[in-house]
């Protein structure tokens, strides 16, 4: 049993899959192993989607831009920081002065490039207050796992339904 949660914790751990690929997971491990508890699951993947956001705040911007300029991971470095930069400045023209809060919904909204990873390294490229990035984030990982939730609550569900 351990097994599934360490799989849905690492998975929610890694930049693009995070809490919106480990929540559908869970469901699906759920639908084959109904003692596997959702909620405990539910905490253990936001905690492992938040893990990752003190490194990405205080080095990943200064690691990709260590990096943009080497040969083999320089592309890939340079598509991480263009992405941060691209996020953090859409975030700021749309804020205005309620930054925070467009923070919180810009991680919070589960589609493709907007999630933790990529809204704390919007935070540390625009010089944001770290604490209030960190609750920013953590209220869209909330908001997030609560969509991804009812998402994959109906989708697993009606899946298992026509199978079962």
């Amino acid at each position: 049993m351990l097994k599934n949660y360490l799989i849905v914790f690492f998975w929610s751990m890694v930049p693009l899959v995070e809490l919106r690929g480990a929540i559908p997971i869970a469901h699906g491990i759920n639908a084959l192993n109904p003692d596997f508890n959702l909620r405990l699951a539910y905490v253990v993947i936001a905690i492992g989607n938040m893990i990752p956001m003190p490194f990405i705040f205080f080095f990943a911007r200064k690691v990709l831009l260590w990096g943009k300029d080497k040969p083999v991971i320089g592309k890939f470095f340079t598509f991480c920081l263009d992405k941060g930069e691209k996020g953090g400045k859409k975030l700021q023209e749309k804020a205005g002065g309620g930054l925070y809060l467009a923070l919180l919904l810009f991680v919070g909204i589960p589609v493709p490039g907007t999630g933790a990873w990529t809204g704390t390294l919007a935070a540390s490229i625009l010089d944001m207050d770290f604490k209030k990035s960190v609750l920013a984030v953590i209220g869209g990982i909330a908001l997030a796992g609560t969509i991804m939730g009812i998402l994959s609550f109906v989708l697993v569900g009606g899946i298992s339904g026509i199978l079962g």
